[in-house]
């Protein structure tokens, strides 16, 4: 299984990124792909995901409004769209991939990507 995260970078306050987060070699296709982030000296934070099957996506409250998922099928990849942005945002960002569990805890994760980092400029 690989998990391929990126377009992270630098951006002012107010901008927007897209990441993107490539899938491949999952045995099984009902998996869901989600993305935390990681700031400095913090806990890696859930922002969003998304299940592969169905359209159901979640949202966590800091970013609602601002960030969103969409997935292209044809690619196995599901981006993050990230609007709005702030000093906050900053971190590393991680997409990983799931089979089960709540998307919302960590260790419901069985895969991650190596991470791409987002810095905003106040």
């Amino acid at each position: 299984v690989q998990l391929q995260a990126s377009g992270g970078g630098l951006v002012q306050a107010g901008g927007y990124l897209r990441l993107s987060c490539a899938a491949s070699g999952f045995p099984y296709p009902d998996y869901s792909i989600g993305w935390f982030r990681q700031a400095p000296g913090k806990e890696r934070e859930f922002v969003a995901a998304i299940r592969w099957l169905g359209d159901s996506t979640y949202i966590s409250d800091s970013v609602k409004g601002r960030f969103a998922l969409s997935r292209d099928n044809t690619k196995n990849t599901v981006y993050l769209q990230m609007n709005s942005l702030k000093a906050e945002d900053t971190a590393v960002y991680y997409c990983g991939g799931s089979y089960g569990g709540s998307l919302r805890v960590y260790g419901a994760y069985d895969y991650w990507g190596q991470g791409t980092q987002v810095t905003v400029s106040s």
